[in-house]
């Protein structure tokens, strides 16, 4: 669709609702606008990737790809919101896919500023496994992990850590894809998979490779394969990247097996995550509470809680009439609904606090999803379990929590109804 301005200029509004404003990005592969939705009445980021001109058959199998692309939901992908194609022009036809717009920035200028501790290294690293192990679940392959595709930033209270989205799927392929485009040299030459830089058909191991080398410069701060396109492509087809000596023994194992030649002996996505949300805790003082803070069903726990596909989403009215209600019931200021992920609980619905997330180390309901009843602290300025958290030694003031498990009909508890009182 094509409106002419006040200024009598032509301006393309992209599926006559997004109108184009200024540039932030640009690649190989097209350019990124930052874009107002006139239907919606919200920003939105819109990726343009101009294509030669298509036959009836290129045009159908290239919106097939862009529709699954499309589809792809989940809370460390920057969400991809529509796409299209736009024929305004039937000479310059242009594929555009239209995302969120992340209030961030990118892991490469983070990188600029210096090293992360292994602890960040982790978080974010289990954040992109995680996007990765849906996406490979979907069939979808990236093909350009790199640390300008990962963006970064956190929920604006200052508990809440930097979290990960991995951003910019204008080359992804889905997996096994034959064809010139799948096998073509595509991505960034410096975090390229050796299966890559042969040209050969993709599979999600090669996501992991390249994931590989982001989280090792992220703990060396340098690339691994620098220099010229063609000396930093093939140096990889003849030695693993170089692993720090003295480097933490489970850390090196890890990027060691991500790293290797072999696509068939890297970890899966899922592998990954596991092990970096281990690391994540690895070497941290943690209050005991009476034994392990971490259920004995973690790891299922957590698979329910992404089965439930609740994090990071937006407001949900039933969840906010309960805890109105239990406000009123109890006669409190505040009342929550909160789901434990692995390293945060996230406020699905919070009545009388903006605050919307915790770490999950001082976190009360992360003790109250390992009750099978109600946990009661009646006075948290007496009570070792309570006293660093967040709530109670900040303005909050917190003085009494209550908090009884979400539990799901297979048994795990993925969060809490709590009520506080200051």
């Amino acid at each position: 669709m094509v409106e002419v301005g006040a200024n009598s200029t032509p301006e393309v509004l992209f599926g006559g609702r997004y109108r184009l404003l200024e540039r932030i990005g640009s690649g190989a592969k097209g350019t990124v606008h930052r874009a107002r939705d006139e239907f919606l009445g919200r920003d939105v980021a819109i990726k343009i990737l101009p294509t030669d001109v298509l036959n009836e058959d290129q045009q159908k199998r290239n919106d097939d790809e862009v529709k699954v692309l499309a589809r792809l939901n989940h809370h460390s992908l920057v969400g991809l919101l529509d796409a299209g194609s736009d024929l305004s022009d039937p000479k310059a036809p242009r594929v555009y896919l239209v995302m969120e717009l992340v209030r961030g920035f990118d892991l490469r200028h983070r990188l600029s500023k210096g090293t992360l501790q292994l602890r960040h290294t982790a978080q974010i690293g289990c954040d992109l496994a995680e996007g990765l192990d849906y996406i490979h679940s979907q069939s979808v392959v990236h093909r350009d992990i790199k640390p300008a595709n990962v963006m970064l930033f956190d929920y604006g209270t200052k508990d809440a850590r930097l979290r990960a989205k991995l951003a910019d799927f204008g080359i992804a392929a889905l997996a096994g894809t034959k064809g010139d485009d799948a096998s073509a040299l595509t991505g960034t030459v410096a975090y390229m998979s050796p299966e890559q830089v042969k040209g050969e058909p993709l599979q999600p191991a090669s996501d992991i490779y390249s994931l590989g080398l982001v989280l090792l410069q992220c703990i060396t701060g340098k690339l691994e394969f620098p220099g010229p396109a063609v000396e930093s492509a093939v140096v990889r087809l003849f030695r693993n990247p170089e692993i720090p000596a003295g480097l933490d023994p489970q850390w090196s194992a890890l990027l060691t097996a991500m790293t290797s030649t072999d696509p068939a002996e890297r970890p899966s996505a899922r592998e990954v995550s596991k092990a970096l949300y281990e690391q994540t805790f690895a070497g941290r003082s943690r209050r005991k509470l009476g034994g392990s803070l971490l259920p004995e069903n973690e790891e299922q726990r957590l698979a329910a809680v992404r089965r439930y596909n609740i994090l990071d989403t937006p407001p949900d009215g039933a969840f906010d009439r309960v805890t109105s209600l239990a406000a009123r019931i109890f006669s409190v200021p505040t009342a929550i609904v909160s789901v434990v992920d692995h390293d945060r609980i996230w406020f699905k619905s919070h009545y009388g606090t903006d605050v919307e997330q915790l770490d999950r180390d001082p976190g009360l309901c992360a003790s109250a999803i390992l009750q099978n009843d109600p946990w009661v602290i009646e006075d948290t300025e007496t009570d070792p379990r309570a006293l660093s958290n967040p709530l109670v030694a900040g303005e909050f003031g917190l003085k009494f929590y209550a908090g009884v498990p979400l539990r799901t009909r297979d048994g795990f508890n993925l969060g809490t109804l709590c009520i506080l009182d200051t």
